[in-house]
């Protein structure tokens, strides 16, 4: 019978469940609540005609450290299958690859100068360790002065619009920075290609796995069990939940997107919910379709001309289409900012516009090869990375006693993945039993020594 405090986790995406999974390991009482019918949050998998997969696409590096490691307490780190990807880029009306160093020296939109020069940036990007320092250069300073105007207008204005629309204006170059350096990270040293892992059965199978892990160590997952408020009479952090009942916990921890959680928090100061609210988000709507044959056989197309959505993410050139009954899986993100019109435009007309932009690349796309098409819409996926986020952070640990409120916003200086929400989590669960951790501002800091149970990051 463990007898440690009550802690009670609101949001069982990979944040809450990391969260839960930690403190469960020193001793504490976790009460996991999730409004949906099943964990997983963005990395939940749904069902595409007869297909179960991911309902947005996610890849494992090698590099992820954080998230490998849970992987292996749940017993799945040697489930991992590795394999290498190739990168297209299509500009001018054309299909380019872009997966090699011969590739990238005859890419036919930069000339020999502004391949160099390109080539430069990335190097630059890869040796720069300070984060806090890119924070405070706009992108297209920091772009400009590395790449040249030809090059930031070509290469990397198309690109940051079709992830940020006009919220690039406001990015920091610290957004450029993580974005170059986890990618530089996929990379296989010796075939100078990029090296993705995947768990067969995607994250159906790691969530599944990671709940039953859960209920091992004693947590309390409550699903489809939706939260109307947080509050903390007397210093008694309280759930209300949307039934009537109200649970009192010694901690609550609330994991979703700053303005989210602080719609959840109605007595939090002014000051404070202004900073939860003032985080600016983009959200995505976000295409999944089966089809009965390949595409370009490249895991990323990057799109420099205008298209209706981000890119095309061909996810079947990583896992094998024998693991999806011989079909092949195909993503069509697009972010936008969180109260975008698109987000809700019917199903219908996304699909026409969508598949009218996928024809673009590839005409030879015919109706009968699509065997599914679904899409998914979430309207808080990422803080935008603006100049000065640190500055502007809403804190962790909130002004109502015993409540916390970590989320996407509070990755800084890394790209939103898996890897960095596992991280966050380790960090705020260690920081929750060490009263000295937490800094002024309310954000956990560096520890000295590892939680209780716990080793270190490697």
């Amino acid at each position: 019978m463990k007898t440690g405090p009550r802690i009670g986790i609101i949001g069982g995406g990979m944040l809450g469940i990391a969260m839960a999974h930690r403190l469960a390991g020193t001793g504490a009482r976790v009460t996991l609540i999730e409004a949906a019918p099943e964990l997983g949050g963005l990395a939940a998998p749904w069902s595409l005609g007869t297909l179960t997969w991911d309902r947005h696409y996610h890849v494992i590096l090698a590099s992820d450290r954080t998230l490998r490691r849970l992987l292996a307490e749940a017993g799945l780190d040697g489930a991992i299958r590795w394999g290498t990807t190739r990168t297209g880029v299509f500009g001018g009306g054309r299909l380019h690859s872009m997966s090699n160093t011969l590739e990238y020296l005859a890419f036919p939109l930069l000339s020999p100068l502004d391949k160099a020069r390109l080539g430069l940036t990335i190097l630059a990007a890869d040796r720069i360790h300070d984060g806090l320092a890119m924070e405070r250069i706009p992108v297209e300073d920091w772009l400009v002065r590395w790449s040249g105007r030809r090059t930031w207008e070509r290469f990397w204005l198309p690109l940051l619009r079709s992830k940020l629309g006009e919220n690039w204006r406001q990015t920091s170059a610290a957004f450029i920075w993580a974005t170059i350096r986890r990618l530089h990270a996929a990379r296989d040293a010796g075939l100078e290609r990029e090296r993705f892992g995947y768990v067969p059965g995607g994250y159906a199978r790691i969530l599944s796995r990671l709940g039953q892990m859960l209920t091992q160590e004693g947590v309390e997952v409550r699903l489809q069990c939706p939260v109307r408020r947080v509050s903390s009479p007397r210093g008694r952090p309280t759930v209300h939940l949307a039934d009537g009942r109200t649970e009192v916990f010694d901690t609550v921890v609330v994991t979703l997107a700053a303005p989210l959680a602080a719609r959840l928090l109605p007595d939090l100061p002014p000051e404070t919910a202004q900073r939860m609210t003032g985080v600016p988000y983009q959200g995505i709507l976000c295409a999944s379709l089966v089809l009965r044959r390949p595409l370009s056989g490249f895991y990323v197309t990057n799109l420099l001309d205008p298209f209706p959505f981000t890119g095309i993410i061909e996810m079947t050139a990583l896992v094998p289409p024998t693991e999806m009954g011989g079909r092949h899986l195909i993503y069509l993100p697009r972010y936008v900012p969180s109260d975008d019109p698109f987000l809700r435009v019917p199903d219908d007309e996304v699909r026409q516009e969508f598949l009218k932009g996928l024809r673009q690349v590839h005409p030879d796309l015919r109706d009968d090869d699509i065997e599914a098409f679904r899409v998914s819409r979430v309207t808080h996926v990422m803080a935008i990375p603006v100049v000065g986020a640190s500055s502007r952070l809403p804190p962790i640990r909130t002004p109502l006693p015993g409540v916390h409120a970590p989320g996407s916003a509070h990755i800084v200086h890394g790209t939103l993945n898996v890897e960095e929400t596992v991280r966050l989590a380790e960090r705020v669960a260690r920081a929750l039993f060490r009263p000295d951790l937490w800094g002024d501002d309310g954000l956990p800091q560096e520890p000295r020594r590892p939680l209780a149970g716990q080793g270190d990051s490697p």
